[in-house]
């Protein structure tokens, strides 16, 4: 149990790190950027301050609160999926991750009514730090997921192979 433990405690550092990261970078813009500004940093990316009412890229812009039970769902999926598979090595860092950015959105939707997007790159819409953490969290999740079965798969396949291998 202390392995579930250290691995909930660490990725609750991941969410509370990302978090923190997104909420400032946030507060930055919108204490800087006045809303339709746009700052061209490089390579046609720059900063502009939108509101995206919508999930992922404005889809479903000006749903309300569908979008905040669709948000809320999928997290609790995720938590629930975690909590039971918490011993699973590295687990805890896209969860972690994919929490940190969950919640910095959630903040804004609840707290300003939107999300603050702000990285505006060429031909792809607007998005902010927990975009990108939530982004890299569903790849190292997935990444991981391919590399390292769960434990019964694993087993039920050594056994298989042993069996199969011996007849």
């Amino acid at each position: 149990m202390s392995g579930d433990r250290q691995a909930v405690g660490r990725a609750a550092v991941v969410a509370l790190v990302a978090l923190a990261l997104d909420q400032l970078s946030k507060a930055v813009v919108r204490a800087e950027i006045s809303p339709g500004e746009r700052i061209d940093l490089f390579a046609g990316i720059g900063l502009v301050r939108v509101r995206n009412e919508g999930i992922a890229f404005g889809l479903f812009d000006g749903a309300g609160v569908a979008v905040l039970v669709l948000v809320a769902g999928a997290f609790t999926l995720l938590l629930a999926h975690f909590l039971i598979s918490s011993e699973r090595s590295g687990l805890w860092l896209p969860v972690g991750m994919l929490a940190g950015g969950a919640l910095g959105n959630l903040v804004d939707r609840i707290a300003h009514g939107a999300v603050t997007d702000f990285i505006d790159p060429p031909n792809w819409p607007a998005f902010n730090v927990a975009d990108i953490e939530i982004t890299l969290g569903v790849a190292l999740l997935l990444l991981l997921l391919l590399r390292d079965p769960p434990a019964e798969e694993a087993a039920a396949t050594a056994v298989g192979g042993e069996r199969g291998g011996g007849e």
